[in-house]
């Protein structure tokens, strides 16, 4: 048989493959994978309901490379769900938090756990007491604290992220006296920065100038590029406005935007793990209530597997591994 004599050549043994979960399912690997590149996005939290409204946190973000796994075996996997918005009203002296996102798994036999993202809050009583931010893998922002009704400051406590996960969300103190509105809630915190905190005007600003750039922005997510082009994933949710004022704006990576007067609470974007924005100051203006987090995604790469090769090859077996797509030098 004549043969051919030429460079070391790499026939594939198994293509590269890509899993990618939008929803609960198993993963089953290829035969000859021993370990495999992930990314783990649980769901986002729910933005805070009127008034003043929270952002909601993203849910955490974990990639890596080299977790262990058995060839041809078959793993379950866990797609978090987004918390949802805290309904109408979320006034003085009535709840106005969303819930936490929902935590995403991939079950190898290193587990990898991203935890949900934590719950925006609102403003309330007595006076504007403000309402702890809920911790996640980003935390939620905090409600407005603003004393209006006694000479007591309520500190605002946004909610804590898990180290390696994401960031805490943004708070908002007033800065009393003289500030005892115009302002907006703490965002919600991203796997890329924590949420802004709000920016206070004096109460003597006129509503059309308040927060004119918009309230609190969502934390910024971070770009991953395991599919092959960069993608965002677990922006933060931002701050409802204030009155007249823009709602903040998401943080990019799936994060929803803050309620404002013509436009309200953004939820998360499915499958970014994204927070939920916060509803608007007022109650109409043009809805109290809190937006949705969104979903969290698993993406899984198996790589391509090859081995070097002898340089001389018989005619038969170059046709065969040609026809059989297996002949790549």
């Amino acid at each position: 048989m004549p043969r051919l004599i030429g460079a070391v050549l790499n026939p594939k043994l198994q293509p590269e493959k890509i899993n990618t979960f939008n929803s609960t399912g198993t993963l089953t690997t290829q035969p000859l994978t021993t370990e495999v590149e992930y990314l783990v996005v649980a769901g986002g939290g729910g933005g805070g309901a009127y008034y003043y409204g929270a952002g909601g946190g993203a849910g955490g973000y974990l990639t890596g490379t080299g977790n262990p796994v058995a060839g041809g075996s078959p793993y379950p996997v866990v797609v978090g769900g987004g918390g949802a918005g805290s309904p109408a009203p979320g006034g003085p002296g009535l709840p106005g938090n969303g819930t936490k996102g929902s935590d995403s798994v991939l079950g190898t036999p290193t587990p990898i756990t991203s935890e949900g993202g934590g719950y925006g809050n609102s403003a309330g009583s007595p006076g504007n007491a403000s309402r702890p931010g809920g911790p996640g893998g980003s935390g939620g922002g905090s409600g407005a604290a603003v004393p209006g009704y006694g000479p007591t400051v309520y500190p605002s406590t946004a909610g804590t992220g898990v180290p390696g996960q994401g960031n805490p969300g943004g708070t908002s103190n007033s800065p009393f006296p003289g500030y005892d509105g115009n302002a907006s809630s703490g965002a919600g915190g991203g796997a890329g920065a924590a949420g802004t905190s709000a920016t206070w005007y004096p109460a003597a600003t006129p509503a059309p100038l308040v927060n004119p750039g918009g309230a609190a922005a969502g934390g910024v997510g971070l770009a991953n590029s395991i599919t092959g082009s960069p993608v965002f994933y677990a922006g933060g949710g931002g701050a409802g406005g204030f009155y007249n004022g823009q709602g903040g704006a998401g943080g990019n990576g799936g994060g929803g935007a803050g309620g404002g007067t013509s436009a309200a609470a953004a939820n998360g974007t499915a499958n970014l793990g994204g927070g939920g924005g916060g509803a608007q100051h007022l109650y109409s203006s043009p809805s109290g209530v809190g937006g949705s987090g969104g979903s969290g995604v698993v993406i899984v790469k198996e790589a391509q597997i090859a081995i070097d090769t002898s340089s001389v090859w018989d005619l038969r077996t170059v046709f065969r591994e040609v026809k059989a797509g297996n002949w790549n030098g």
